[in-house]
């Protein structure tokens, strides 16, 4: 490969790389955790805890604090921990 041709490729990937990147606050970052979390949650206690929803719901931000809820309520030793962790 002739120089000119990497010099240029790593040029524009070097660009890219830095566009790509997402600028969160550490706020916005641990949101995102407990989201993931929770749908992570939601789906594993489905039988258990929330067998009457919808298999398919995607939790926000907004439904963290009901998917605690309803785990602490609704499920057992398991749930309940799960629950404290989401907590945090």
């Amino acid at each position: 490969m002739q120089d000119s041709v990497r010099d240029y490729l790593a040029r524009i990937g070097s660009q890219g790389g830095r566009r790509s990147r997402r600028q969160l606050s550490k706020e916005q970052a641990r949101d995102m955790v407990r989201v993931r979390e929770a749908r992570r949650a939601y789906r594993d206690f489905h039988t258990e805890c929330f067998w009457s929803f919808d298999p398919e719901y995607k939790v926000t931000v907004a439904d963290v604090p009901w998917v605690i809820e309803q785990l602490k309520k609704c499920g057992g030793w398991r749930a309940w921990r799960k629950a404290a962790e989401l907590c945090r």
